[in-house]
């Protein structure tokens, strides 16, 4: 397997397991991953929160943990990465009013790189006017901002991912399963029994 270099986005108010556990399950398989969020440094914490559905009109929120950052954010140039991975949560939404963000996601797509991207993550994307003409899903409150973005929001289980190319996407965390496994296969990571 090739080792990647992967830029992990996310920042305060982040989903705790859509930063955590790509984070890890990336490191594990041997990718080397840096996680950043603008304005602060390696070893600087993120605070994160816990997304869950227990039934109520939308999804409940408790604090998570502190996530330590292993890289900083001003010294991350698209050019130095393979593959990016958004985080969702909260942090998005005021992630995307950051110009850099946006130039930084942008380089990907101009490439072609690996992208995934969950929940509220999609925002960035957006907002960073790359969704156009795409296929993807996000949580259902973000599909009409896919829709006005012109991409194609697709209504699937919280469970599923959704392809196009080399972008990942899922509604949230209990995709994990499809969502990090077709990360994989677009970033052509095989892992053998």
């Amino acid at each position: 397997m090739a080792k990647k270099k992967i830029l992990l986005l996310t920042g305060d108010f982040a989903e705790d397991y859509e930063t955590m556990v790509p984070f890890q399950m990336l490191q594990m398989i041997g990718h080397e991953v840096h996680a950043v969020c603008p304005d602060k440094v390696a070893g600087d914490k993120i605070k994160t929160a816990i997304h869950d559905f227990e039934g109520d009109q939308t999804y409940s929120e408790k604090p998570g943990h502190g996530f330590v950052l292993n890289a900083s954010f001003s010294d991350a140039a698209g050019a130095d990465y393979d593959a990016l991975v958004i985080a969702g949560g909260r942090a998005p939404e005021y992630l995307r009013l950051n110009k850099n963000v946006l130039e930084l996601v942008r380089h990907f797509f101009a490439e072609n790189k690996p992208v995934a991207a969950v929940c509220h993550g999609i925002q960035i994307l957006t907002a960073a006017d790359v969704v156009r003409g795409r296929k993807l899903t996000a949580y259902p409150a973000v599909g009409p901002e896919v829709t006005a973005a012109g991409g194609t929001y697709v209504g699937v289980n919280v469970y599923e991912a959704v392809v196009d190319g080399k972008l990942v996407t899922a509604p949230a965390w209990p995709a994990h399963p499809q969502w990090i496994a077709a990360f994989l296969q677009v970033l052509g990571t095989t892992i053998e029994p």
